[in-house]
């Protein structure tokens, strides 16, 4: 039986525990959240002690591992205290807000054999893995430039919440659902920033809420020339609208936020599998975790995907903030 605990659990983290306990041999021991309405509902639904902070939680139950949903600068310390614990942890997006902080979670998870999972969900969104195997495959020849956005009614809901407080959130609409968008270019081109310039407009917010970001990234054999738009004051209720086109030697791939169309040797075709619901998705990452830590399946969304999303966030606000070009390939090596 593996134990689990989660460190947030308010809605998201304890829909994410519902599924995770629907797994077998998974049963769900305890929760921790500062806010004492999550404890009780926590406490309520899963008939398990709940507890204000999340150090007396893992030293009074001991679990196997840890579903971590809670606002975003409080991820590294609560992953890293379960890390220390010989504790495997599924973190929400994204991973940590301090890239050298992503370096040490990765770090103390691999000296540990811990398995440090991060919920970007694309990566078992159908869509997107087939984006990637048609990248894979090279149906569209060499990649070389690539062009993405997402857009979503964001700020309206968030200014008077934690994600409109840079102190929890550590960042705006380019950290929270912008995330999701930097995960899926770097993940479906299997791609690695190399420099980043950006610009970013709070629009009066204490967080950012419009960013363009213009990036190089290595495949290793190919360069490709990206450009990224966020903006959280779109029009996209309540899942965000987002695109990606990807652009190679020989044909292109535009996904429109629902259809994959496929420009290859002249012909168009498309290759949509079915968009999957958002319980669907959270279902399998949580699954995977769970397989991964019993060595029965590779894992879908390691830390060191997450790492680069983090290099390449903070090198956009860095780069903003200065007004040049930042080298993300120095961040990423330790």
């Amino acid at each position: 039986m593996l134990t689990v605990a989660g460190i947030g659990v308010g809605d998201l983290g304890r829909l994410e525990l519902d599924l995770v306990a629907a797994v077998d041999d998974v049963d769900v021991v305890a929760g921790a959240d500062p806010n004492p309405d999550a404890r009780e509902a926590f406490a309520h639904e899963h008939d398990a002690p709940a507890f204000a902070d999340h150090v007396e939680m893992l030293d009074e139950t001991d679990p196997d591992a840890a579903v971590i949903v809670s606002p975003h600068t409080l991820h590294y310390e609560q992953a890293l205290d379960c890390l220390e614990r010989d504790v495997h942890v599924h973190l929400e997006k994204p991973m940590v807000t301090d890239v050298a902080h992503a370096h040490d979670l990765v770090d103390a998870a691999e000296e540990r054999g811990l398995t440090l999972a991060v919920g970007y969900q694309r990566h078992v969104d159908p869509r997107f893995r087939e984006i990637r195997r048609l990248v894979d495959e090279g149906r569209i020849g060499e990649l070389h430039a690539a062009h993405c956005h997402l857009e979503q009614v964001w700020i309206k809901w968030t200014r008077h919440q934690w994600r409109g407080n840079p102190d929890l959130s550590g960042g705006g609409q380019l950290y929270d659902s912008g995330s999701h968008l930097l995960d899926a270019l770097l993940w479906t081109t299997r791609s690695t920033p190399v420099s980043v310039a950006a610009a970013v407009d709070d629009r009066g917010e204490d967080v950012d809420v419009n960013s363009a970001l213009a990036a190089v990234l290595d495949r290793g054999e190919s360069t490709i020339t990206a450009s990224i738009g966020v903006s959280g004051d779109g029009t996209s209720t309540p899942a965000p609208g987002e695109s990606l086109r990807l652009l190679g030697t020989e044909g292109a791939i535009t996904f429109d936020g629902e259809t994959v169309e496929v420009v290859e040797n002249g012909v168009t075709y498309e290759a949509s599998p079915q968009e999957p619901s958002f319980e669907e998705v959270t279902e399998r990452k949580l699954r995977n975790f769970v397989e991964a830590i019993r060595d029965e399946a590779d894992l879908d969304i390691p830390a060191t995907d997450a790492l680069k999303v983090t290099a390449l966030t903070e090198a956009a606000y860095e780069a903003a903030e200065t007004g040049r070009t930042v080298d993300v390939a120095r961040l990423l090596d330790r």
